[in-house]
């Protein structure tokens, strides 16, 4: 059996212990505060990941791309929200998807929602909400979400419900910040569907969330979903943000020092391993640990800069020194790989895919 030493570098390594924590983690809370968990997928792209979730209760799945709903869905995912504005050169490879699992596909203007209408398919159709994050999303205080709901139930579309994002709880390092973030989503979904239910319409569902939100939240009352996505790994910014600590984080890079001078080391993972994220103050593009198995990081120790391949450290280490890093993102340092090592321990169990095509 290989051990975790013997991994060539560099290498994205997934602690299996802690991913199974953080996913029974989020499950029970999503349980507590009463809502169904739709986990997103683009957090790891990895199928054996997404069954974790499912077999801790999830209620299907989210896609940021196509290409990963496709690929979930050849792995036997049926129930699958595309939670991304709609692109609509991909709606014909959309219709395709939709007639084998049940896709939901995501509008914020009136003319996405009639390109779908001239399809002549029933698709499941959300409406996505700006609840203060600034992205996407209609205005929630303008007349659009009337109008759009109009027009997919007078063209037999399926009107799934309302879906928004929290992303601006990244924006509070404090947990009453997370929080406010993420009652503000909810009073916003709530008043929104409470305005089309006056008006005569059914609105099915409330899709909320993201990791420092879902974290944070006292009460998601008359929601009915939340899709985090980066809780299955976590990562530095998280911890920044007091979403969970670094004993938390299940996702690694393994690297080696390569070069070292009076000042400075450079190491074999650099923007194509770790990611350009520079995440959040103090500056730095990723972590050392200190020790790995205690949870704590080494204070003196960044990577402070990257190139494609090149890792600059803010110290010098000795040539051949191997380095546990944690990065700033998880999320976009899983997609740089095209596999992950799964440990226990020191111990690789297995190697998994990273389904990161597009």
């Amino acid at each position: 059996m290989m051990n975790l030493d013997d991994l060539p570098t560099p290498a994205l390594i997934v602690d299996l212990d802690k991913l199974e924590a953080n996913i029974s983690s989020m499950a029970g809370r999503a349980r507590q505060l009463g809502v169904s968990l739709r986990p997103h997928v683009k957090a790891h792209k990895c199928i054996q990941i997404g069954k974790l979730q499912v077999e801790a209760g999830a209620r299907g799945i989210t896609a940021a791309t196509l290409y990963e709903a496709e690929v979930f869905a050849d792995a036997g995912f049926d129930d699958i929200t595309w939670a991304f504005p709609l692109i609509l050169s991909r709606i014909p490879q959309a219709q395709v998807l939709a007639q084998r699992v049940e896709l939901g596909v995501v509008v914020d203007s009136m003319h996405a929602a009639q390109a779908l209408v001239a399809t002549k398919h029933p698709f499941k159709t959300w409406i996505k909400v700006d609840c203060g994050y600034g992205r996407s999303g209609i205005d929630p205080a303008a007349d659009t979400a009337e109008r759009l709901v109009g027009l997919i139930e007078a063209e037999r579309l399926r009107f799934a419900g309302l879906l928004s994002h929290s992303g601006d709880a990244y924006d509070h390092d404090t947990v009453e910040g997370r929080a406010a973030a993420a009652e503000q989503e909810r009073r916003v979904q709530v008043e929104v569907a409470d305005r089309l239910r006056a008006a005569g319409y059914e609105v099915p569902a409330l899709s909320v969330g993201s990791t420092p939100s879902m974290t944070a939240v006292r009460d998601l009352d008359g929601i009915s979903e939340a899709r985090p996505g980066n809780y299955a790994y976590f990562d530095l910014m998280q911890v920044r943000l007091g979403s969970c600590t670094v004993a938390d984080c299940a996702l690694t890079v393994v690297s080696s020092v390569v070069s070292s001078s009076r000042d400075h080391a450079v190491v074999d993972a650099g923007a194509l391993a770790l990611s350009q994220d520079p995440g959040l103050p103090p500056a730095s593009m990723g972590a050392i640990y200190d020790d790995y198995e205690a949870g704590t990081l080494d204070d003196d120790l960044q990577v402070v800069s990257l190139s494609q391949e090149h890792g600059k450290l803010s110290l010098p280490r000795p040539v051949g020194r191997r380095l546990r890093i944690l990065p700033n993102h998880s999320c976009l340092t899983a997609a740089c790989f095209p596999e992950c090592y799964v440990v226990r321990g020191q111990r690789v169990v297995d190697r998994w895919r990273v389904w990161n095509g597009r």
